[in-house]
């Protein structure tokens, strides 16, 4: 069974104290299967935000745990900020990663809170998804009033608490905890310190919009429904609640945004329709903030959202698509962004090591040249494969902005996407094959002693070698693929970058020739023949293809070069 992952993402009503925050999250790595990914601390706010993973048992114990200590060191009666709260602890969401549905999200969020309830006497209210009454799936509606209404609401047979008991703690107000999507913080900086106008352009945008009045907008009568509740006008964009506020840290107001589907109104959509708004009232964005981690999906839509209005190739790098969003967006206008510690995924990855794509050319060379047996043949046809479409997809690039065929943009960025998924797999195929030879090794050096060991060292050494055989297989069929998108730029690109597709088309197929030979030397020991008769004719068929292929590329070459 596939472990399960939720995502943790508590409030505290401290930014400014770095030891006291310090205190809250050392309680949260004491539990060792939580990994802690992000901490966000903002003074004007005076609000942390912290962000850590792991298997929901693991991340219940450590959410308690530092909802405990922040109950013991945190006064919310000395306490003073920009953003709403009502508590030491002001919220605690638990969002579901992975292999975890939400109904059971919810179960361990009502776990936490009956246990903070119980155990620490703090009273508080289940939101969103683990809202017990419709009206407190909203957090705004639970946090009505704020720190200072809370003594007199939690007396209110209205506001008793889903969880701890009915009388205000003075020290550590009251915790909000609830179970929801994947929601993005996120505040656009602009150039005035107006927080009137700021509000304006978030009731502009935010779902919830304004309420409506008769005459002028701000000083009209409000317009009533029959409950006598006032009637909203709707923003421009859903699953959007947005504040505007003035940042004294800063000396600039903001509109602060939570995206809470950023399937339906991604970030660079917000972006955007703040742009146009801000620029109707006379106001400027210079840029944005995103507070603790985003996903890296979000950011390659924007990236390549913003690629694609300049009418650029989307067949980049990830790290470049990610660069353009960064700087499209503004988000370094306040403080430095650094990827690889804002990016959840990034933070998820288990660094592996040794890795050979990660060397530098030297260091490869040297590698491949040293007296140990790994990298081989294997893993350098895997890495002129990645080469050789390295080179078309650079063709395509240089095609798809080249002056005068503005209209051709699109057809040659379709052919770099392409190129880069290819090149991504073929880098993948450079560890993944010197791995496979490694577990040959390993299985040949089980033990034989008894009957049972040696049926077991012959099974691990027949998966081993299967395994050996279809790494290389796999670089025969990418790089096979790979022919395809160097034939069309050498076909259809620019004329002056005909040589650099051409080496790439002799790079691809040396690395299916390359590849094929390690196939042929993997087979040569094993039993399973329906297996290896299915490998050998289908490789010998690419095998031959790629020799066409290359021999068709070059002949452009040496067409181009007598016109």
């Amino acid at each position: 069974m596939k472990k399960q992952l939720i995502e943790c993402v508590p409030n505290f009503s401290e930014g400014r104290n770095i030891h006291i925050i310090k205190q809250i999250t050392d309680q949260i790595e004491k539990v060792k299967e939580v990994k802690l990914l992000n901490v966000d601390p903002g003074k004007a706010t005076n609000r942390t935000v912290v962000t850590f993973v792991g298997d929901p048992e693991s991340v219940i114990e450590a959410a308690f745990r530092a909802i405990k200590k922040a109950s013991e060191i945190i006064d919310m009666r000395c306490h003073h900020g920009e953003h709403p709260r009502m508590g030491a602890t002001d919220v605690c969401p638990l969002v579901p990663v992975s292999n975890i549905s939400m109904d059971e999200v919810i179960e361990f969020a009502h776990r936490l809170g009956y246990r903070v309830g119980e155990e620490l006497g703090i009273p508080g209210y289940y939101y969103e998804y683990a809202a017990k009454s419709p009206e407190r799936k909203n957090l705004a509606y639970c946090r009505t009033g704020e720190y200072e209404g809370l003594k007199k609401r939690l007396i209110d047979p209205e506001w008793i608490p889903d969880f701890g008991p009915a009388r205000f703690n003075a020290g550590t107000g009251a915790t909000a905890i609830g179970a929801r999507d994947f929601l993005v913080a996120y505040n656009i900086n602009l150039n005035t310190t107006s927080t009137r106008r700021a509000n304006a352009i978030a009731f502009d945008i935010r779902e919830k919009g304004r309420i409506k009045r008769e005459g002028d907008p701000l000083t009209g009568r409000i317009i009533r429904d029959k409950n006598g509740d006032p009637v909203y006008e709707p923003g421009t964009l859903k699953n959007v609640k947005g504040i505007g506020w003035y940042i004294e840290e800063y000396g600039i107001a903001q509109l602060s945004f939570n995206l809470t589907n950023i399937s339906e109104t991604p970030i660079h959509v917000a972006f955007e329709e703040a742009v146009k708004k801000a620029e109707l009232r006379g106001v400027r964005v210079t840029g944005s903030e995103l507070v603790g981690l985003v996903p890296l999906q979000a950011m390659l839509e924007a990236g390549r959202y913003f690629l694609t209005r300049q009418q650029r190739s989307l067949g980049i790098p990830e790290e470049e698509v990610i660069a353009i969003a960064i700087k499209s967006l503004g988000l370094e206008e306040l403080s430095p962004f650094n990827p690889r510690e804002r990016i959840i995924e990034y933070m998820l990855e288990e660094p592996e090591k040794d890795c050979l794509v990660d060397m530098n050319l030297t260091r490869f060379a040297n590698a491949s040249s040293s007296e140990s047996v790994t990298p081989g043949g294997g893993s350098v046809a895997a890495y002129l494969g990645a080469l050789g479409i390295s080179l078309g997809t650079m063709v395509a690039n240089i095609s798809s902005h080249k002056r005068g065929w503005d209209d051709r943009w699109e057809e040659f960025s379709k052919q770099a996407e392409q190129g880069e998924k290819l090149k991504v797999k073929l880098l993948k195929l450079v560890d993944a094959d010197t791995k496979a030879f490694r577990e040959i090794i390993e299985a040949r050096r089980l033990p034989k002693t008894s009957e049972a060991d040696k049926n077991a060292r012959k099974k691990a050494i027949r998966e081993a070698t299967k395994k050996a055989v279809e790494v290389p297989f796999n670089v025969m069929k990418v790089a096979m693929d790979s022919m395809e998108v160097i034939r069309y730029v050498a076909e259809h690109g620019m004329k002056s970058s005909l040589s650099d597709a051409c080496v790439g088309a002799i790079a691809a197929n040396a690395a299916i020739r390359g590849a094929y030979l390690n196939i042929l030397i993997n087979c040569k020991d094993l039993e399973d023949e329906k297996f290896k008769t299915r490998i050998l004719t289908e490789s010998e068929r690419i095998k031959n293809e790629a020799v066409k292929n290359e021999n068709e590329i070059l002949s452009a070459f040496d067409k181009n070069l007598k016109e």
